[in-house]
């Protein structure tokens, strides 16, 4: 694919495409796969004659084959596929949540009451489906060697938003104190008392990948589906905004503090 497209700029063919560079870079490097539908369009772009194409299809097959999330592809959205791909790659993940618990620490009842809530899905068996998806990324995630590191700095507000209920919530506060004390992970809560701050406007992670392999990415979800940012300035304005979220959190013996007052308090 890199060789197809020969001297065009990847911006360029991303623009014409709709996509963002990072998805055709992951593609041209075989870090993901490629749907038909894209495929066709690509070569298509690139003029390459339709008696051709038999043999792209043909690999590009079977590099979908070999993403463990593949019998679920056609039930999520192309940029979430494309973040599966990067999380499974990642090292890293700086994650800051303003609004729902961390997706990989997520009970499965908790997830289920997060998909249900998604704008384009009516279907019963699509959320059965990115449940599976959901609850295959949390397992492989942490089964990863080496053993990759999950920071993450929860607003406080999570934390007392009852999605599913009441009941949901607190088994699902129970699960966060069982996460954070997995190894590599660390869960910080950004207080009330924090007041204003460098995450006040979306939710992001910074996912940072073996030295040598790829530079960071950031993605953001927003109401039509996940955002991707790689320039360096984008980069730069991100990492530093997590580090003002943990630096105004709370230690991580206080913040576990936090959390299991609130489930308490909720179980009473």
């Amino acid at each position: 694919m890199r060789r197809l497209r020969g001297e065009r700029r990847a911006v360029d063919v991303a623009t014409a495409l709709g996509w963002s560079e990072s998805k055709l870079s992951r593609i041209e490097t075989a870090h993901t796969g490629i749907t038909e539908a894209d495929l066709d369009r690509l070569l298509t772009l690139y003029g390459v004659r339709v008696e051709e194409r038999g043999r792209l299809r043909d690999l590009a097959h079977q590099g979908r084959a070999r993403a463990w999330w593949a019998p679920y592809r056609s039930s999520v959205p192309d940029p979430y596929d494309e973040y599966l791909a990067l999380e499974a790659d990642a090292t890293l993940i700086s994650e800051w949540e303003a609004q729902v618990m961390p997706g990989l620490l997520q009970t499965d009842e908790y997830a289920r009451a997060v998909i249900e809530t998604g704008a384009d899905i009516g279907d019963r068996d699509v959320i059965q489906r990115r449940l599976s998806v959901r609850t295959g990324r949390r397992e492989r995630f942490f089964l990863k060697d080496p053993e990759p590191r999950l920071d993450i700095v929860l607003d406080q507000g999570v934390l007392l938003r009852e999605v599913g209920g009441r009941q949901v919530l607190i088994r699902q506060l129970e699960r966060l104190l069982d996460g954070a004390e997995l190894p590599g992970v660390e869960v910080l809560i950004l207080p009330f008392a924090a007041g204003a701050h460098a995450g006040l406007t979306e939710s992001f992670l910074v996912l940072e990948f073996a030295e040598g392999t790829r530079n960071p990415v950031v993605h953001s979800e927003g109401l039509t589906g996940g955002h991707f940012r790689v320039k360096p300035e984008e980069l730069e304005v991100y990492q530093d905004a997590f580090d003002d979220l943990r630096e105004r959190a709370l230690s991580k013996e206080a913040s576990r503090t936090v959390i299991a007052e609130t489930r308490d308090r909720l179980a009473r």
